[in-house]
């Protein structure tokens, strides 16, 4: 039996997928890509977005046009939404592109029991072969090996982990604490065994994720409100991480600006191996704004915990969020955000347009921006963006930095060793003159930076 799966949305939900994916390679199934015909089709869904619905539906879509008669399941928000949807009206409201789901998607699989997903699908399965509506036996026409063997050295190069699910802080425009659930942190044991699994299977880099990272480890107090986000769960988390061998880098996942304070940064610049990029979901430059979205902090405060890590770190690279045309934002607020984003001057931003989502706050909101509107705040934004972005990788010009290699790759009629620095720029070395490039893959190499390459991908020459 084959398997098709495709992951949407947030880091959280690619690593689930991994972890759905060896469910079902224990359970004798052949994982393929999604593009191939499969007797199965995952679509880990999202919700975040009105664009990220959309998209869950058109991938649904697809999954049944690649086999109809494949078992498609979606898993993952959406497909929690849609079941509360269907459930209450009231608190999430129906639509007409949602009920007709039910016409091409044979299961529906909340996160809550995506640990039980072969299960579920082998019922599925059982059913109809009891009802005599036996699966063809597909057969993929031509082999797509590059692309998966392209993921497969990224997968060993770099990890997603984990390490805490749902979120409690309800900001007014997400969806997410109603799909999710509360909060609830893995054990610190736990997470160090899965890490020290992946480093056996050669993975030199782990990313610590999950839907609300800052939170990491609140729950373990019997405390009564999870507000407190001093961060010594998190920091304990990466202390016992950062022991483990074969591990050289830990990047982390967003975090909430208020959990960034002196004291947190002074100790987490002591665990070497932490990678210096953060990113510090701002969503607005505009206190007014900020507190209609009950983002706790004000952009005098983000202001410091900017302060702080350029204080601590060599010339970090701080990312961000932001939402474009949040219900009642005016020019003039608009403005301010613009101003306050050069005032950052972030590394890299990402820009949404604000989507309203049924059952959250904001959407029973008066004063919603038209869309032509956000769509205007959004280009704007995303010329800033390139500027910034552009102004901050031209300060490694000419500097050495530490590359983990992941793939060769064709750009230009060239080939070149691709791979990350530390601050997650996209570095290039041309491929010849190196010995036996390809195992360069997944090593680290010493690279100066000479210019940019193409849009996104800096160029660089090894050091020797």
């Amino acid at each position: 039996m084959k398997v098709g799966f495709l992951s949407l949305g947030c880091k959280v939900n690619y690593y689930e997928t991994e972890k759905m994916k060896l469910q079902f390679e224990q359970a004798g199934y052949k994982v393929v890509a999604f593009e191939e015909a499969a007797d199965v089709y995952i679509i880990n869904t999202c919700t975040v977005t009105n664009v990220a619905d959309r998209k869950s539906r058109k991938m649904l879509h697809r999954a049944r046009r690649n086999n109809p008669g494949a078992i498609v399941a979606a898993a993952g928000c959406y497909a929690d939404s849609v079941k509360k949807k269907s459930e209450s009206n009231k608190s999430f409201g129906w639509k007409e592109t949602d009920a007709e789901l039910a016409n091409y998607v044979d299961l529906f699989v909340s996160n809550a029991d995506k640990d039980n997903l072969v299960e579920k699908v082998e019922a599925v399965r059982k059913e109809r072969e009891r009802a005599k509506a036996v699966l063809p036996d597909s057969k993929s026409e031509k082999e797509k090996c590059e692309g998966t063997e392209q993921a497969l050295k990224k997968k060993h190069t770099r990890a997603y982990v984990k390490v805490q699910d749902g979120c409690n802080q309800y900001c007014t425009y997400c969806i997410i604490p109603y799909v999710r659930g509360p909060l609830k942190s893995r054990a610190v044991e736990e997470v160090v065994q899965e890490v020290t699994g992946l480093a056996k299977k050669g993975v030199r880099e782990v990313v610590m994720t999950g839907i609300h990272l800052s939170s990491y480890g609140v729950d373990f107090t019997d405390k009564k409100s999870f507000t407190d986000l001093e961060g010594k769960p998190l920091l304990g988390l990466l202390t016992a991480v950062a022991e483990v061998e074969g591990i050289t880098r830990i990047r982390l996942g967003s975090l909430e600006p208020r959990i960034i304070t002196e004291e947190f940064v002074k100790t987490l610049c002591k665990i070497s191996k932490v990678c210096p990029h953060f990113h510090l979901s701002l969503q607005s430059g505009c206190d007014e704004t900020l507190r209609r979205m009950n983002r706790h902090y004000t952009t005098e405060e983000y202001l410091e915990c900017v302060r702080i890590l350029r204080k601590y770190f060599k010339s970090p690279a701080i990312t961000t969020d932001i939402i474009a045309g949040f219900p009642q934002e005016t020019q003039k607020e608009f403005e301010r955000t613009c101003e306050f984003v050069k005032e950052v001057s972030f590394s890299q931003i990402h820009v949404f347009k604000y989507s309203r989502r049924q059952g959250t706050l904001a959407d029973a909101m008066e004063g919603q921006v038209a869309e032509q509107v956000k769509t205007e705040r959004s280009s704007a934004l995303l010329s800033i963006e390139k500027e910034l972005e552009e102004k901050y990788q031209q300060t490694l010009y000419g500097k050495v930095e530490a590359v983990l290699f992941e793939e060769l790759v064709q750009i230009q009629e060239e080939e070149y060793l691709v791979g990350y620095n530390e601050r997650y720029v996209r570095i290039a070395v041309k491929a010849a003159g190196i010995s036996d490039a390809e195992k360069c893959c997944n090593t680290i190499g010493t690279v100066r930076i000479t210019g940019r390459l193409t849009g996104e991908i800096l160029s660089g020459e090894m050091e020797v």
